[in-house]
């Protein structure tokens, strides 16, 4: 198994002792893509983990970084839930406004998986919601589309 494949089942396992060892080891394993073209940090944010999420940034994780489909770790957290990753995210640069392969942004997994607190923090947090996905929709319009009022009420 090579090194990078390491790194993902130690984030998979939660073994931060593992991941600083092969980190150190190989700094370019930080932003190393998988198969699926996850970095560790998308992987990791996505899983949760915060602790982990805080040494891949310290150890010069790309907060940005798009996967094969546009996807970052921000927008990872916002479908799953993650507020406190989400912010800390946020504080260390993440843009709030990137945009995947599909149009959709951070708000707009927010909104699609019901994840009103995370909307709240994102539109706190400087969201666009003049942006449009790649069938034209606004957050608010997906959010109309789902019938959610109060995220509705919270984007005009």
């Amino acid at each position: 198994m090579n090194n990078a494949m390491s790194v993902f089942n130690a984030i998979r396992e939660g073994d931060l002792a593992k991941i600083k060892s092969l980190i150190e080891e190989d700094g370019n394993l930080v932003n190393e893509k998988d198969q699926k073209g996850f970095t560790p940090l998308v992987f990791t944010t996505y899983m949760g983990n915060l602790e982990i999420t805080k040494f891949l940034l310290e150890k010069g994780a790309n907060v940005n970084e798009q996967d094969v489909n546009g996807n970052t770790a921000l927008m990872g957290v916002c479908f799953k839930g993650y507020e406190e990753i989400a912010q800390y995210l946020i504080d260390k640069g993440a843009d709030v406004n990137l945009q995947s392969a599909n149009g959709a942004t951070a708000l707009f997994y927010a909104i699609n998986f019901g994840q009103q607190d995370m909307v709240k923090l994102l539109v706190q947090n400087g969201a666009d919601l003049s942006m449009t996905d790649a069938k034209g929709n606004t957050a608010y319009e997906q959010a109309e589309r789902q019938g959610n009022q109060e995220v509705m009420t919270m984007l005009q």
